[in-house]
């Protein structure tokens, strides 16, 4: 069996040639591993080659070799494909490694060529004469001739046909090897997404932009966003399912509240980028990868912006039905179906437009054989407790080729088909059609709520209350700015205008929602409590709006401030929801008040006596 060693001048070699060619026949380079520890989702080294250092970067595809033990430190890995990077604002570079292999475990000790005893010649074995690394033989592979890229370049496209020299020239790299410090890349991916084309005003003046998601072979996704002169040139170009090689475009850090795929970065491309669609090639279909949340555990995600991947047996579904939006008047194809898992909970899920009526006719269509079905990136909503929602961009799979949906299918033949099942939330709907039936339900005093920080640590809980407003501080953000569309948070453009995300336009004007703070209490105690709108404007009796005229007005009475006191010490009956928040790595308790409603005197001495006459019982 031939040793192993490291490459004499390795690290030199890796310096003259940063940027080598995918189909080049890369010289042997194997380096040991010194310093190896994890910094995030990647693992940092130092690659040594005895003389010579190079800081390097393992990228997260490679986590799991660490961890089984294939790379270890003070190891020896020979180095198939890589990148040199310069560090910002220095002179040093690091080494990207996109693909290496183990070739030796961890050494006694770090390799240097000039201490005594070692010696690292071409075509020579020695053995190594320290003591501290006794039985340690070093052999070199093969002699190597350094080169410069050119010249590697220059003797491959002397040498090949030229179909093979074209190829040569494009450097291919996987997108998790993507960072925003490197100059020159080249990527293949498919689009498995486009958004619409739309405008904007700012101070600069009007432009447009257009978003697409981009996916490797590997699966791994990232979002691309083009301006103006490249949106223009691009939209048209990019096709849904089409594969392409990208080039010349810049990244940066994705903004976590706009981003909609699972990268630490995002894509701009310009007027210069390149895009030329791959010729000759079949469209690959990336691998959908999903991260499921069961039924059970979807509480803690009703209301939030983060979306959740579901599996379930589907076990009923609707017709489709005719749903008029508000914002143009136009109907639009919804169809709900009911699914469940081995948690033995349902859940409804609202299909819209395409997926309603064509995905949700098939899934009628072989209902009586119970299929399975894989669902990404759905909104969980709070609609009789908890419910789900497609939105643009979910992915239904239908009885998909999945440990999960093996195992689900397992159960459900086996378990499941004669279990009773409950829906995930009964007995926790927020409220009826006016609040007025549901605040008579699950009444219990304040404390109860206050002294049980555990309430909503796995999905919302619902009480009723019975209290007055004790404070409202004035001087709080009672509102935000909404589209008059939708009611979501619009953005100021410098000039005129407010543009909304959600509806993604611009509109001259915008409405004022409450999303306010009261402190609510009974004779058990108190707490804050979050209110919105339609809950707000019954406490104070006049819209955001209004609010907001009385608020610019100025007095000795000032009619704000009045107008707040005046909705304090008013008894109120509150259906409140009660979730678990983290804040600065501490969990707060939330409540939200879900309705508010008067105090119906007769109905509430009807309650009483019921009561006594359950004591007396």
């Amino acid at each position: 069996m031939a040793a192993k060693s490291i490459t004499p001048d390795a690290v030199s070699m890796l310096l003259a040639n940063p940027s080598p060619d995918s189909s080049s026949d890369l010289p042997d380079i194997v380096v040991q591993v010194v310093d190896l520890k994890p910094s995030g989702n990647r693992y940092m080294f130092t690659a040594s080659d005895g003389k010579k250092k190079l800081r390097a970067i393992l990228p997260s595809n490679m986590y799991s070799e660490v961890l089984s033990g294939n790379i270890q430190n003070l190891g020896l890995v020979r180095i198939l494909d890589y990148t040199l990077n310069d560090i910002p604002n220095k002179s040093e570079k690091y080494l990207i490694v996109t693909k290496c292999e183990p070739v030796a475990p961890a050494l006694e000790k770090e390799i240097k060529s000039e201490e005594p005893g070692i010696l690292l010649k071409p075509k020579e074995e020695v053995g190594v004469k320290s003591e501290g690394a006794a039985g340690i033989v070093l052999k070199q592979k093969q002699e190597v001739v350094t080169k410069s890229a050119a010249q590697i370049l220059n003797d491959q496209h002397r040498n090949s046909a030229p179909a093979a020299r074209m190829a040569m020239t494009r450097r291919v790299r996987p997108l998790v090897s993507l960072n925003p410090y490197q100059g020159n890349w080249t990527i293949k991916v498919s689009v498995t997404n486009k958004g619409n084309m739309r405008t904007y005003k700012n101070a600069r003046g009007e432009g447009c932009v257009f978003n697409v998601e981009l996916t490797d072979e590997e699966g791994t996704q990232i979002q691309a966003t083009m301006f103006n002169d490249a949106a223009r040139k691009f939209y048209d170009k990019f096709v849904l399912g089409k594969v392409y090689y990208i080039s010349k475009g810049t990244l940066k850090v994705a903004n976590k509240q706009f981003k909609t795929v699972q990268n630490d970065y995002e894509m701009t491309l310009n007027e210069n980028s390149e895009v030329e669609e791959v010729a000759g090639e079949a469209t690959f279909v990336p691998e959908t990868k999903f991260s499921f949340v069961q039924i059970d555990q979807l509480g803690p995600y009703v209301n939030k912006s983060e979306l959740v991947d579901v599996i379930g047996v589907v076990k009923n579904v609707s017709s489709t039905m005719s749903i008029r939006r508000k914002s143009d008047n136009e109907s639009i194809p919804k169809r709900d179906i009911t699914i469940a898992d081995e948690t033995k909970k349902t859940v409804v899920v609202s299909l819209w437009n395409d997926l309603a009526t064509n995905t949700g006719q098939d899934l009628l269509d072989i209902a009586d054989q119970s299929p399975v079905v894989a669902i990404k990136s759905l909104r969980v909503g709070d609609f009789q407790g908890v419910s789900l929602s497609t939105i643009s961009r979910s992915v239904i799979l239908v009885n998909p080729d999945v440990p999960e949906a093996k195992k689900l299918r397992s159960w459900y033949e086996s378990e499941g088909k004669d279990a009773a099942m409950d829906s995930v939330g009964s007995g926790s709907s927020p409220t009826s059609n006016n609040g007025t039936r549901s605040v008579y339900s699950d009444r219990v005093p304040l404390a109860h709520i206050t002294s049980n920080q555990s309430l909503g640590e796995t999905k919302p809980a619902f009480f009723s209350l019975r209290g007055y407003i004790s404070f409202i501080k004035p001087d709080q953000a009672m509102w935000y700015r909404a589209c008059k569309t939708c009611n979501k948070k619009v953005t100021e453009s410098i000039g005129s205008g407010y543009w909304c995300e959600g509806c993604q336009k611009s509109d001259e004007q915008c409405s004022l929602r409450y999303i306010m703070v009261a402190k609510v209490c009974d004779t058990s105690g108190e707490a804050f409590v979050s209110v919105f709108n339609e809950e707000a404007e019954k406490i104070v009796r006049c819209s955001a709006d209004d609010l907001d005229d009385l608020k610019s007005q100025e007095g000795e009475d000032n009619p704000y401030s009045l107008k707040l006191k005046q909705a304090t010490w008013v008894p109120h009956l509150f259906r409140v929801s009660v979730t678990q928040n983290e804040y600065n790595n501490e969990k707060r308790q939330r409540i939200t008040a879900r309705a508010v409603v008067p105090v119906d005197f007769a109905a509430e001495s009807r309650m009483m006596l019921e009561e006594i006459s359950k004591m007396r019982a």
